[in-house]
């Protein structure tokens, strides 16, 4: 045994387990807006209690544990934490990638532990509407800053002739809408569009409406209880499915529903998670987070409904291409991709 080896892994170790907890920190100082308060400005302990209202004991302890995580940063002259731009911008701007809110994500979904421990013991299913409520707000507002940069300027131009038709006036359909973002995008970038989001988690669909409304897009946005497979209209010149296919027990009939609801014309924009068909490929950070919710997600979900599938969020394009043949769609193509996802257009 080479003991170097030894320390050089405990040291990972160490970072890791670091990082466990700090995510905690991480969505307290989100939850008690810490963050946005550091961002007017540098401040000692003291004075940033006197601005945030909380107590200066418990902020001395997060904004050292902060800075020795590198998401704060000290001035040891003058004794004061602030934020430099670039943190501002990821952890406090409202229109930056809001990237406390995948912690809110990660602790939520670690709440299931002994659930998910107990299902790999059994093999059941732990279904996506049986998570704590921070999974459903934490993936929202971690995937929506994505959406934001990447769907209507470039996800929706890389399809074929889809943004004349939205453009014109069209009729999507967006699949597994979750609290309805995606919907929401949409309907403000082609206003004479209108927009079908359904879900099958109820209480999604309840919040998608409301934002829906504050929005002010309700009349051209509605939204509907469904499963993939069961999500109603037909016509659409689009069909969206954002990060869910994967989750699905039955993603070839959801797939088949899709090629039944399209247009003639019609175009499936399929957006998945960046993964790569060689196994190994995907031994990143991007892979590790994702096989990390894949563990406690989307695999559980996909094991608690029928149909036999459990894809999980590392499947990659070749087998998301197959459920596509399978469904009797003929062309396929990678359309565009980032360093999260990647996006297909799918036609009959």
């Amino acid at each position: 045994m080479d003991h170097d080896k030894v320390t050089a892994f405990l040291g990972q170790v160490v970072t890791d387990m670091g990082a466990t907890g700090a995510a905690g920190s991480v969505v307290i100082g989100y939850r008690l807006g810490l963050y946005r308060s550091l961002a007017q400005g540098p401040a000692t302990p003291e004075q940033f209690a006197e601005r945030t209202g909380c107590h200066p004991r418990y902020l001395t302890e997060w904004l050292r544990g902060q800075a020795a995580g590198g998401y704060v940063t000290y001035h040891p002259g003058t004794g004061e934490f602030s934020l430099t731009e670039e943190q501002a911008f990821c952890l406090a701007d409202p229109n930056g990638p809001n990237a406390p809110a995948i912690f809110v994500l990660g602790l939520g979904y670690l709440r299931a532990e002994p659930q998910i421990t107990e299902a790999f013991r059994t093999g059941n299913g732990v279904a996506w509407h049986e998570h704590h409520d921070d999974v459903f707000a934490g993936c929202d507002a971690f995937y929506r800053p994505g959406y934001v940069a990447e769907l209507i300027p470039n996800w929706i131009p890389a399809l074929d002739d889809v943004e004349a038709k939205l453009t014109a006036g069209g009729r999507v359909a967006d699949v597994g809408c979750g609290l309805g973002s995606s919907s929401v995008l949409l309907a403000r970038a082609y206003p004479r569009t209108t927009i079908v989001g359904s879900d099958y988690h109820g209480e999604s669909i309840e919040l998608a409406r409301k934002k829906a409304a504050e929005a002010g897009v309700g009349e051209r946005v509605t939204f509907e209880t469904a499963t993939a497979q069961t999500f109603t209209g037909t016509g659409y010149d689009l069909v969206t499915m954002f990060d869910c296919l994967h989750d699905m027990g039955d993603p070839v009939g959801a797939a088949r529903r899709v090629r039944e609801a399209l247009a003639p014309d019609g175009t499936w924009l399929l957006v998945e998670p960046n993964a790569s068909d060689v196994v190994e490929e995907n031994f990143n950070p991007v892979g590790r987070l994702y096989y990390a919710g894949s563990t406690f997600l989307c695999v559980p979900n996909g094991m608690s409904q029928a149909g036999g599938y459990a894809l999980g969020a590392q499947a990659g394009e070749a087998a998301i291409r197959q459920v596509t043949v399978e469904a009797g769609f003929t062309r396929f193509r990678r359309a565009a991709q980032s360093a999260f996802n990647l996006v297909y257009e799918i036609r009959p």
